[in-house]
């Protein structure tokens, strides 16, 4: 191996693991970018890249074709993951160019700009039918009352299944979140997600052949009728990107609005400026995406041998990029740890860059802005009910189990 920085094992990220660090990630980030923007950490078995421009050069040009064949994991003696490996090797999360261009352009002829904003209605009111629920107890659940339950419903009308099906969409993502964000600490849980991708295959083949219910006017139905210049999506590459878009449009949504109020409750002159000022709903949520960033880092995997941040990265070794520390690096951001609604030049990194950007960020943006206006408005005086808080034992999905929050009698 090519010659790497010493790393000072109270820096591994491996500490993500003790309750109190994932509690407070930001003083373990800060040492290690400080240490190292770039790291080999033996405890993990991969480089860690926690600088802004280190991080954003990987997004750039490292791979994102990280998931090993179902044959590999066969001869690994992990042949009972393979039906796993085989939809992650259709995801686009996980494909490099031409086979994630061909993908991209197809699911884009579907997931169109104008299906998000048609969605604009249904999410305030689905916000509001949710938070009227919550006003007769005089308080509210923000997590499982809310942040949960709307991008499930958003989601069920966006894919075109019945919205009573949320709870059970809401179910399979968690359980296929927790292997994506904590697979290798959590091999207990593998047999729960094997469950849920057969049980969410069975699904959505079924949706898409109509066998069970009718296929709504959605994301599943013009997925499988996108055609660009001839190619279409096979019904396996349908239901894989599906399954994907599903989860990060649910978890990543879940995250943001549970996180984003806590923040927010947390400094109170913040959540006043919100409240008072609703034109500046789109900065406060880029603000919220890079201060408490959902999705903490990525996997991806260099392409040849790389000079970067002083180290010397060798073809074909794992790199982990830190989006929450380079979303917090001096270099990128004036006083990072200071939140600022107005920040202007807010280039984050929380929904990635470049070619695998996510797919579906736009719609994020809208449901957590609609989102918020509804919490800061009809709750009165919202304020943290004095009990400890947890967050869900996953290193790379950052989100609360709950976040119960007490508001005055005179809510509207």
């Amino acid at each position: 191996m090519a010659s790497a920085a010493t790393l000072d094992p109270a820096l591994s990220l491996y500490h993500l693991l003790d309750p109190a660090v994932l509690a407070d990630p930001w003083p373990l980030y800060r040492a290690l970018r400080e240490a190292a923007p770039v790291v080999w950490d033996p405890y993990l078995s991969c480089w860690v890249v926690t600088g802004y421009d280190e991080a954003l050069f990987v997004h750039k040009t490292f791979s994102a074709d990280r998931t090993p064949s179902a044959e590999f994991m066969a001869r690994l003696g992990m042949g009972e993951i393979a039906p796993l490996a085989e939809v992650m090797s259709r995801q686009m999360l996980f494909l490099d160019a031409p086979a994630h261009t061909r993908m991209r352009k197809l699911c884009s002829a579907a997931f169109t700009p104008r299906r998000v904003e048609r969605l604009a209605a249904t999410i305030a009111a689905i916000a509001d039918d949710l938070i009227d629920a919550a006003l007769a107890q005089g308080q509210i659940d923000v997590v499982a009352d809310f942040a949960e339950p709307l991008p499930a419903m958003v989601t069920a009308d966006l894919l075109g299944v019945p919205r009573a099906d949320h709870a059970q969409l809401k179910a399979w993502s968690a359980d296929f979140a927790e292997m994506l964000g904590n697979f290798q600490h959590n091999p207990g849980g593998v047999v729960r997600v094997l469950k849920s991708l057969a049980d969410m295959t069975r699904y959505f083949r079924s949706a898409i052949r109509e066998e069970q219910r009718r296929l709504g006017d959605g994301l599943v139905r013009s997925l499988v009728e996108a055609d660009v210049d001839g190619a279409r999506l096979t019904e396996d590459e349908v239901i894989a990107n599906v399954i994907v878009t599903m989860v990060g449009g649910q978890e990543t949504t879940t995250n943001l609005i549970g996180n984003g109020m806590l923040t927010l409750l947390r400094q109170p002159a913040a959540l006043a400026q919100l409240r008072d000022d609703p034109a500046i709903g789109e900065t406060a949520i880029e603000e919220l995406l890079r201060y408490e960033t959902p999705s903490q880092h990525t996997g991806r995997i260099a392409r040849s041998t790389v000079e970067l941040g002083g180290q010397t990265i060798p073809a074909g070794a794992p790199v982990l990029a830190v989006m929450a520390a380079a979303n917090r690096d001096p270099a990128q951001f004036a006083d990072p740890d200071r939140l600022d609604l107005a920040r202007a030049d807010n280039r984050h990194l929380a929904f990635g860059w470049a070619a695998h950007f996510c797919f579906g960020a736009p719609l994020a943006r809208l449901e957590a802005r609609l989102a918020f206006a509804a919490l800061l408005r009809r709750l009165d005086h919202p304020a943290l009910v004095d009990q400890p808080l947890v967050w869900r034992q996953n290193l790379g999905l950052r989100g609360l189990t709950a976040l119960p929050v007490r508001f005055g009698a005179g809510a509207q």
